[in-house]
């Protein structure tokens, strides 16, 4: 047994897991089972929040790959491998793609070795590294990314994870201060003041012992974009980011998870 794997605590629920869990992922143990089951009892939309995140960072990724142009991700807090990963997503649309994930959870480093595929064209690697630590991830990064080119930073529901809001607008700042021009914010997080019905789902799993996830307003997840080119249609509900026709031609309810992707001048 790797040490990653004799750090892994499975006495207590883990988020990661039980966002595996959501996903349909088969990376949780019956404690983030219990926990996911709990959480949903009170709150059955937390599935469609979990997928359609998921759906937004992959419309973010074919967007920044595609119409602009980008070819180096900064995947931090990316958890678990699932479905359309950031590498996948990205190199599906330009082969020679270049993308890091950072994270700093045993599980997720045990399970590392998912994220490192890639087309012979392009490149991927995991750093081991804490949210709060920006300069090591800006310099692990930079062993595959060339920093001096524009590249785009995925933040996909991790600040929320941070108690002290002024802290996590600094990592934000921090992380792209390290980025030159041209470079991308694809950022999403589940917001409050949008369900009374979420807020209580969250509020008690944050009393469960695992680690807590902070709802914030919109307002205030609209100023992680602060200084930066919002693409349209700027800050919204993720469903409304630029969504996919659907089958049915009804367009997806809005929802307590708001996302946006935002240009660095």
């Amino acid at each position: 047994m790797s040490e990653a794997e004799h750090r892994i605590d499975t006495s207590v629920p883990h988020s990661a897991r039980i966002w595996n869990y959501w996903l349909g992922g088969k990376d949780n143990y019956p404690v983030d089972e219990a926990a996911g089951d709990a959480y949903t009892a009170v709150f059955p939309g937390i599935v469609t929040i979990a997928r359609s995140s998921r759906a937004f960072l992959g419309r973010t990724i074919r967007h920044l790959a595609g119409e602009a142009g980008i070819r180096q991700f900064l995947d931090v807090g990316t958890g678990l491998p699932t479905v359309d990963n950031t590498h996948e997503v990205a190199q599906s649309v330009a082969p020679d793609a270049r993308i890091v994930y950072v994270d700093h959870d045993p599980l997720v480093l045990t399970h590392a070795r998912a994220l490192l595929t890639s087309t012979p064209e392009g490149a991927t690697d995991y750093v081991d590294a804490d949210l709060y630590d920006t300069e090591r991830i800006l310099g692990a990064a930079a062993k595959t990314l060339d920093l001096t080119r524009p590249t785009a930073l995925i933040l996909s529901g991790i600040l929320g994870h941070v108690a002290d809001y002024d802290r996590a607008r600094g990592i934000v700042r921090d992380l792209l201060a390290g980025l030159p021009p041209g470079s991308y914010l694809s950022l999403n997080e589940g917001s409050r003041g949008t369900d009374p019905d979420y807020e209580q789902a969250q509020d008690a799993y944050n009393e469960t012992g695992a680690v807590p996830y902070f709802l914030r307003p919109v307002e205030q997840i609209e100023a992680y974009f602060e200084g930066l080119e919002l693409v349209e249609p700027g800050v919204v509900s993720v469903p409304l980011w630029r969504p996919e026709a659907s089958a049915s031609g009804v367009a997806a309810p809005a929802i307590g998870q708001h996302g946006g992707v935002g240009r660095k001048r």
